[in-house]
């Protein structure tokens, strides 16, 4: 009796599919090493069984000429991977289905509608969702949303370990423009394509622990990370797709924007220690290059994982969400520490406004 209820609370906690016969030896928990009554009893008074291998699935560039169905094979590759890795989580790109679609400047909104999906999963996504479901490993991607009203974000989406979708975020912070620029180097019209999100920054509670989602230009705003982390979030999992120069400023190339890049995702981590899992879509994509440097940061801020290459990568690491306590009872204990008094111009100012002379 003890043994089985045992069972059923690192059934619960894991997210391990239901039905699972724990006596066959392809089980999960079997192959885990937790297949017999003795291993069992280890996990007697523990409580802090909340670790979760995460895959970070960066993609190399997809071409404006690929099909879904090329993006999803690739996809179920990587999640191939992340299954013989032993991964419970794998987190794709931001846009994981298409090209960068935002880099060509299209009148005809015919056109501009072949690149969002009006359903997830629909028929060419389904694929996804079934392998997923098969090894029981949560998945989190982006992709051009069109909604049954006729209206455009820039969507991430989180399942479950059972491929059922359990969060959905819609990017907030637009770059870009929204017409033809002739003095930009390239053109990036997400302000065009998309409306700014509705759904504002939830935060969600799966596989054991309390997961967020963002999207790409979100990752530079600190207001992105803090409003997860006054929900308590203990993941923040956020694809991208960004150039290697700046349209704006040639001078700044690769380099800097992996700085830059890194840098917002290991400051967001620690200032709400919380883990970051940051996943580009990189390389030459139609002519132009995208940076790649998708990495893992724990909730003090250090990589514990990070991409070598610019083409299709997994990067793993075993996340303990119980790493994010100890930042989350001390130094950013926001409830002994913050002073909302003094923020308002946070909320109620958007533009720089100079002090009197």
């Amino acid at each position: 009796m003890m043994v089985n209820s045992l069972v059923k609370w690192l059934v619960n906690l894991s997210g391990i599919v239901e039905g699972e016969d724990f006596t066959n030896p392809a089980c999960p928990l079997v192959r885990r090493g937790w297949g017999s009554r003795s291993d069992l009893n280890r996990f007697e008074g523990v409580t802090d069984m909340r670790k979760i291998v995460v895959g970070g699935a960066q993609m190399g560039a997809i071409q404006k000429a690929d099909t879904r169905a090329q993006a999803i094979d690739r996809m179920i590759v990587l999640l191939d991977e992340a299954k013989t890795l032993g991964c419970t989580l794998a987190v794709f790109p931001e846009l994981a289905l298409t090209t960068f679609f935002p880099r060509w400047y299209m009148e005809d909104q015919a056109e501009i509608d072949t690149w969002f999906e009006r359903e997830m999963p629909g028929p060419e996504t389904q694929p996804l969702f079934d392998r997923a479901k098969q090894y029981g490993i949560a998945i989190s991607f982006g992709y051009a949303e069109l909604t049954p009203e006729g209206l455009h974000y820039n969507t991430s989406i989180l399942t479950d370990r059972k491929a059922n979708i359990v969060g959905k975020y819609r990017k907030i912070h637009l770059p870009g423009h929204s017409e033809f620029d002739e003095e930009r180097d390239f053109q990036h019209l997400e302000k065009r394509y998309f409306l700014p999100g509705d759904l504002g920054f939830p935060v969600y509670r799966t596989l054991g622990g309390l997961f967020g989602m963002c999207i790409c230009n979100d990752r530079r705003w600190p207001e992105t990370y803090r409003v997860m982390g006054l929900q308590g979030v203990e993941m923040v999992m956020l694809g991208y797709n960004t150039p290697s120069v700046n349209s704006q400023k040639p001078g700044e190339g690769s380099a800097d924007r992996l700085f830059h890049s890194k840098l917002v995702m290991q400051s967001g981590a620690y200032q709400n220690s919380s883990w970051v899992v940051g996943v580009a879509k990189a390389g030459l994509e139609d002519g132009f290059p995208l940076i790649g440097g998708s990495l893992i940061a724990n909730p003090d801020g250090k990589v514990v994982a990070e991409a070598t290459t610019e083409g299709d990568e997994l990067i793993v690491h075993e996340c303990d969400l119980d790493d994010c306590t100890f930042g989350k009872k001390t130094i950013f204990d926001f409830a002994r520490h913050r002073r909302v008094e003094h923020y308002e111009r946070i909320t109620k100012q958007t533009g720089v406004q100079l002090p009197p002379l």
